[in-house]
């Protein structure tokens, strides 16, 4: 059985997201656990304190979290009515990205699944505030799901990789569910900058050739920036789904401390999965 966690705060950007899981993972058993992180309208030291002003916040706003949910729940389980799907609902006064850390651990979560718009919902904006916090400090895959998109069998994924990273069949577990139950076409895209693979990444390279087997599909591109690649390749071929692992050789980290990510030029237009190394 699959555990999944999908934070929502109820919005459609959330209920996108979670209609996108419930029909990716719909021929297999999952627990979903649908989580709400919530704060109180004034949430501050007088309420840590017991203020008389601020008496009684919490208590709503954590009830208002719960029917929420049990709303939510009893909405998914009325329009989806899967066999193979339960349902665990849970909210929490915390920070989402503390709380996400949090319930992966707790309750072996495999794989996080949310939606990417900010705040702004600037359509520049790569991913939204919590989903990067997310995204940081979680160990484990984050698969983020672009503002209103319309589900589609990820029948074409592409997945650039610089082979700097060993990854075995363990770290790419959720990539290789949904390749092996959709039959997925995995597209690894090299950016040749004029160097030779050294003998670790030749290693590396046969490595994931041997996990991703008959479905593997490996594309050496001349760019001298991996993002002008991935645009360029999204443009010759449909892709469904964009993997990439985080590390410190990848675009990633650059994005996550970029203060002004629209000059980036890079826009997430199919769901995103991050894979932790």
């Amino acid at each position: 059985m699959t555990r999944i966690l999908i934070p929502t705060d109820f919005s459609e950007n959330s209920l996108t997201a979670i209609r996108y899981a419930l029909i990716l993972y719909k021929d297999l058993k999952c627990t979903f656990y649908l989580l709400n992180s919530y704060m109180p309208p004034v949430y501050h030291t007088e309420y840590l304190m017991g203020s008389p002003a601020q008496i009684g916040l919490g208590d709503i706003a954590q009830q208002n979290s719960q029917d929420n949910l049990e709303n939510l729940k009893g909405q998914l389980k009325s329009e989806f009515n899967n066999p193979l799907h339960t349902f665990i609902t849970h909210s929490a006064l915390n920070v989402l990205s503390s709380e996400v850390t949090r319930t992966v651990e707790a309750e072996k979560i495999e794989i996080v699944i949310m939606g990417t718009q900010g705040a702004t919902g600037a359509k520049e904006i790569l991913l939204g505030t919590n989903t990067v916090h997310v995204i940081k400090n979680t160990k484990c895959p984050v698969l983020a799901i672009p503002s209103g998109f319309e589900y589609e069998v990820p029948e074409q994924i592409l997945f650039p990789n610089d082979f700097e990273v060993f990854l075995n069949k363990d770290s790419l577990s959720q990539l290789l569910k949904i390749v092996n139950s959709h039959i997925s076409q995995v597209n690894v895209m090299h950016v040749f900058t004029g160097h030779s693979l050294n003998p670790v990444q030749e290693k590396n390279k046969k490595q994931l050739a041997n996990i991703l087997s008959k479905n593997g599909f490996f594309h050496e591109v001349a760019s001298n920036e991996i993002i002008t690649a991935i645009n360029e390749f999204q443009v010759k071929q449909k892709i469904n789904l964009l993997a990439m692992v985080q590390n410190k050789h990848t675009f990633l980290e650059r994005l996550f401390i970029e203060p002004v990510i629209k000059k980036i030029g890079f826009h997430v237009t199919v769901p995103f999965l991050v894979i932790p190394q």
